[in-house]
């Protein structure tokens, strides 16, 4: 098995397509041609894990925060100790970020699991923005040669079906200048002749390579080849989940059961400001990392009670005064305790791949 068959896996639990447009996930290091006998999964590659990794053979980790975030001028031990130490030790690493927050059945799915959540969507919706449409008019002739040179260059792809393609009939009409050559009638003269529409979906990184190969496929002198940019809503993906709670229950049922799924025996919440006569909590929300900020989004859903990595202070009095109650594990504890049921995915699609999670993984912060 090579890390471009576990890279392909994790982006099929979470396609990058659904990351935020700053983030930077994906293979970060490493050689995707490279062979992988056991993969680490962590919330943070840090000098610990990293340590512990080398030590337990890993040839892979998973670290869901990106160990390369913003441009590297320089890779050195110096400027970017732990991204340099992970390449020199010949390991691949892979961030999946907001991509896994987003996507369903991530980690925001299993947040809204612990609080048992129901009728589960999104607090923000994704909106993707990397694909294209791209469009060509050629005579029926053409057709299928223009359509094989778009495919070939990367168009055609919807998910996991490739070769996808719309085809329309119509008449164009055109009149070669002086000094035109055209494949059908003669310059100078008007001419209208049958031909066939073509779209084909595209990664917008890809548009030019895509716009070029159907140029160099088709028999007119000047093909009219038009690309627009297209934005996609995936069904059940974004930030956040809000949901139902199966009965009503109060802010402390709640905190004993979140104390209970994630083992942590302190958390910081800040009450609605009327929590002196509380109401059951009927509607609830969550997101995983620092997502304090979500609470506005959650209120307008409905909820009075959020899960959370972090909430910054001024949004801890804007929540209260709103009657949203918020509890937060801590930014890295929301995440981490989703690396289990990470795990157990991962294993039944690569059942002979060893896959662990890292024990020297914590969060950074304590409470004392």
């Amino acid at each position: 098995m090579r890390v471009a068959d576990v890279v392909a896996v994790l982006e099929t639990i979470a396609p990058p397509s659904l990351a935020a447009e700053w983030d930077n996930v994906g293979l970060l290091i490493g050689d995707a041609t490279a062979r992988i006998r056991k993969l680490m999964l962590c919330i943070d590659l840090t000098d610990a894990v990293l340590d512990e990794a080398i030590a337990a053979r890993a040839d892979m980790v998973m670290a869901y925060h990106p160990v390369i975030f913003k441009p590297l001028p320089r890779l050195t031990a110096a400027a970017a100790p732990i991204a340099y130490r992970a390449a020199r030790a010949g390991l691949a690493v892979y961030s999946m970020h907001t991509a896994i927050d987003a996507a369903p059945g991530g980690f925001n799915d299993v947040l809204a699991g612990i609080l048992g959540l129901t009728a589960i969507r999104p607090i923000e919706q994704t909106v993707r923005k990397g694909q294209c449409k791209i469009v060509t008019f050629a005579p029926a002739s053409d057709l299928s040669r223009v359509a094989e040179a778009a495919f070939g260059a990367g168009a055609g792809r919807i998910g996991n079906y490739f070769d996808c393609a719309f085809f329309a009939h119509g008449i164009g009409l055109f009149c070669g200048g002086e000094g035109t050559r055209p494949a059908i009638g003669q310059a100078m003269r008007h001419e209208a002749t049958e031909e066939m529409r073509l779209e084909v979906f595209a990664p917008r990184r890809c548009a030019g390579e895509v716009a070029s190969a159907i140029r160099a496929a088709h028999s007119y002198e000047e093909p009219v080849v038009e690309i627009y940019a297209l934005e996609d809503i995936p069904g059940g993906c974004g930030l956040g989940r809000v949901g139902r709670l199966p009965r009503p229950a109060s802010v402390a049922a709640l905190v004993a059961r979140i104390k209970k799924a994630t083992g942590l025996r302190q958390l910081w919440i800040s009450p609605a400001t009327d929590a002196s006569k509380p109401s059951p909590v009927k509607i609830a929300a969550c997101a995983a990392g620092a997502c304090g900020s979500l609470f506005r989004g959650a209120l307008s859903a409905g909820a009075t009670f959020l899960l959370t990595g972090e909430l910054r202070h001024h949004e801890a009095l804007e929540a209260a005064r709103s009657g949203m109650t918020v509890v937060c594990l801590g930014h890295s504890n929301s995440e981490r305790i989703a690396l289990p049921d990470l795990q157990s995915r991962i294993r039944s699609l690569l059942p002979r791949l060893p896959v662990t999670v890292s024990r020297s993984d914590r969060d950074p912060l304590r409470i004392v």
